[in-house]
């Protein structure tokens, strides 16, 4: 079975507070989280009620063509949703850096897991549909998540370069974002804190697949 695969997952912020662990990403609440966003990507299908991701190889820089990125976010968040994931929580109103003005909240989170034990701040993942600057919106919302302490990390998922050139034009993707790792893995937001981006892939294309159109189709495998 080809599904939607994982090619790079990269930490910016990786540290812990619990003198036996190094990093954060060692914890066993985020050994959990990281296996089911695998597994969350890994059920992510195209065409729909099929056993693989295969994309229609067409450039998505014309209007009209190429394919949309909505359907496959929506297999993923419904499979996480499926593992006990809330999906489009927003931060609640009293973290530090609203100020009442209207525009001032950031958005909700595309999902949002709650661990059992109430001492483990939540964890987040962001799934990038919207252009570059989408996902640098998407890093500032999980990064102030986690320093007004609501959330203990998160994750924003885009596609790879060889993904991205099927999707719709100058959607967010890894190799953009890139050139901003340094920066970020110079941020101190808390104690404990995680902060990463997730890079996927189709693993085939073929020309006998329907283009993935830019609306509300598609869901993920169960």
């Amino acid at each position: 079975m080809w599904d939607m695969q994982v090619t790079r997952w990269d930490a910016l912020i990786d540290r812990t507070r619990h003198d036996d662990l190094l990093f954060y990403s060692l914890t066993p609440e985020f050994l959990q989280v990281q296996r089911q966003i695998k597994q969350a990507i890994a059920a992510t299908v195209w065409p729909p009620d099929s056993s693989s991701f295969t994309i229609y190889p067409e450039s998505g820089k014309r209007r009209g063509e190429g394919n949309g990125m909505k359907p496959i976010k929506e297999g993923f968040v419904s499979a996480l949703a499926g593992m006990g994931w809330r999906l489009e929580v927003r931060a609640p109103a009293r973290t530090s850096f609203e100020d009442g003005t209207k525009g001032s909240r950031p958005g909700a989170f595309d999902c949002h897991y709650s661990f059992p034990d109430a001492a483990s701040k939540p964890f987040v993942v962001e799934w990038e549909t919207g252009n570059i600057s989408s996902s640098h919106r998407a890093i500032n919302r999980m990064a102030l998540g986690i320093l007004s302490n609501y959330i203990s990390g998160g994750v924003l998922v885009v596609p790879s370069r060889e993904l991205a050139q099927f999707l719709t034009d100058r959607v967010g993707n890894q190799p953009e974002l890139e050139p901003y790792y340094q920066l970020w893995k110079e941020w101190t937001l808390a104690e404990d804190a995680y902060l990463g981006i997730v890079t996927v892939e189709h693993d085939q294309t073929s020309m006998n697949v329907p283009r993935i159109p830019k609306g509300n189709d598609g869901r993920a495998l169960n």
